[in-house]
């Protein structure tokens, strides 16, 4: 398979930045896409809400239904998800993108914030995961995809930020988990990271002039593609990086995706140098 037509996707936090992205890449194969973010409003430090979100998709040739939603709520993603499979006729894909970051040292983590990671990052992902699978188990080549890191544990990543660290590698833990527990339904459960930081309106506000060293989300859009369009008996389980998917494509060249031409890219978290 090669392409997404027809197909419904359910993306967490698709109204900016890489969700966004692979959702745009997967409305211009004509695909269904269901923008479940918490962003109605415009926020003037963050640019996009879930209804410019599906005017874009829309545009791009998909067809979009905008849904406002918190997914530390389970109730409410319970709801989501069934209200999205009736109207577009079943669900075919998850992404969790959805995530919350805090690059912060134990005694610098409030505890409040510790809890919107642990909520948003790992709960987001087991509730939103919990509510698509009976529909996923009806899908013709399902796929749950988790934007979250391989487990490197390397003490450099294990101290840097503590509770950011446990946040998402217990969604790849999540990930890896399921696979093992749904390959018998033909569920494929992937995780995807960028090799390189990516250059988000997240980012620009987090950290102002970083996203300059980084990639576009295209990158990640591309290389959630390929995955999403294989075979999911075939390929679950793993935790993928971006540059590693595209490379066994064919791809060797990566400029096109820089955001500054000619500049070498800021490898991102949980990943060593080589």
């Amino acid at each position: 398979m090669t392409s997404l037509k027809d197909k419904t996707l359910f993306i967490t936090g698709a109204s900016r930045g890489i969700g966004k992205e692979i959702a745009l890449r997967a409305a211009r194969d004509g695909a269904n896409i269901v923008i479940a973010a918490k962003t109605a409003e415009p926020d003037p430090r963050l640019p996009g809400t879930i209804f410019s979100a599906a005017q874009e998709i829309e545009a791009a040739g998909g067809r979009a239904l905008p849904l406002q939603l918190d997914i530390r709520d389970a109730d409410a993603v319970a709801a989501a998800v069934d209200k999205a499979a009736s109207h577009f006729g079943g669900i075919d894909i998850l992404v969790n993108n959805a995530s919350a970051i805090s690059i912060t040292r134990t005694t610098d983590t409030p505890a409040k914030r510790y809890d919107l990671m642990m909520d948003i990052n790992m709960r987001g992902t087991f509730v939103c995961s919990q509510a698509c699978i009976p529909h996923l188990k009806r899908a013709a080549n399902p796929h749950i995809l988790v934007l979250s890191p391989p487990i490197n544990l390397n003490p450099k990543w294990l101290g840097a930020h503590p509770a950011y660290t446990a946040s998402k590698y217990g969604m790849s833990l999540l990930a890896l988990g399921m696979a093992e527990e749904l390959r018998g339904d033909g569920i494929a459960v992937n995780c995807l990271w960028p090799k390189t930081i990516i250059a988000t309106s997240a980012l620009k506000v987090a950290q102002a002039g970083l996203g300059e060293m980084g990639r576009l989300p295209k990158i990640m859009a591309d290389a959630a593609h390929d995955i999403l369009t294989s075979e999911a008996r075939s390929r679950s389980g793993h935790t993928f990086v971006d540059e590693e998917v595209l490379r066994a494509r064919g791809l060797t060249d990566f400029s096109a995706y820089l955001v500054t031409p000619g500049a070498t890219p800021i490898i991102d978290l949980f990943l060593d140098e080589a």
